[in-house]
């Protein structure tokens, strides 16, 4: 367990180093051994939605929780950098799905709120971190609260950042060490998260055409930033791409790399 408690200190200290840390999240061996072997990339983070569908499975615990573990695991043993498992809402019991993951060389980890009462969604927080203080990790913690991707369309964007900053709290006062908050991609919202929760406290996802530049979100106080499952559309969108080329008579695209 020594390797992974090392692996483990890592990835908390790249969330507070002075650069942002900067995650395209992976969803099977060969999108891992890709992404690690880019320069620059100091960890991985998985992405359920990616996993769930390579399976053919909608994102939401749909895809078995054996079957999600053996994905990670394999993406683990097949790099040398710190690996954090999107863990969706913990499939019904965090503490025991973080040991599970632990086991499988994980080191950190996403767990959304889903907006439960906050009572319980904290003590969901305190049972994968004392799961990673039983294995002997300091599990890195990125605690997600879905109030902003669970508002709907005409709430008011005040109180659902006041909500954000108010569990995002509860959060890092049990003890998480970053607050995962998606749905925020303005300036401004940007800000106020900052401003609520601290300089180093709070990580963002990465939307194609609406977020701001990473080294921008930097300059504002971010600790992370991840891609999602848009690493995964990026591959995709891309491959269809050269489909449709070729099936109009073209050809493959000439800067296409050897990357397997």
């Amino acid at each position: 367990m020594t390797d992974l408690a090392t692996r483990a200190r890592t990835l908390l200290d790249l969330h507070t180093a002075p650069e942002i840390l900067v995650l395209a999240n992976v969803w099977d061996v060969v999108s891992a051994q890709v992404v690690a072997g880019t320069d620059g990339v100091r960890a991985l983070a998985t992405a359920s939605h990616g996993i769930a569908s390579t399976f053919g499975y909608a994102d939401g615990e749909n895809i078995p929780l054996d079957l999600h573990l053996d994905m990670v695991g394999r993406i683990t043993a097949a790099v040398d950098l710190p690996v954090s498992m999107d863990m969706e809402a913990g499939y019904g019991d965090a503490g025991e799905t973080t040991r599970r993951a632990i086991g499988k060389g994980v080191v950190g980890g996403n767990l959304e709120d889903q907006m439960k009462p906050l009572d319980d969604a904290v003590a969901a927080v305190e049972a994968v971190l004392r799961a990673g203080r039983d294995a002997g990790v300091d599990f890195v913690l990125n605690a997600r609260t879905d109030a902003f991707v669970r508002a709907g369309a005409d709430a008011d964007r005040g109180e659902v950042l006041t909500e954000a900053v108010r569990r995002g709290r509860a959060y890092l006062g049990a003890g998480a060490p970053v607050v995962f908050v998606p749905g925020v991609v303005a300036r401004e919202e940007v800000e106020a998260l900052v401003d609520g929760l601290g300089r180093g406290k709070v990580t963002l996802i990465s939307v194609p055409g609406a977020s701001l530049p990473a080294r921008e979100m930097q300059e504002l106080g971010v600790a992370r930033v991840s891609t999602g499952p848009f690493t995964q559309r990026v591959a995709l969108t891309a491959l269809q791409d050269a489909a449709a080329e070729m099936v109009a008579g073209g050809t493959l695209p000439a800067g296409t790399r050897a990357l397997n």
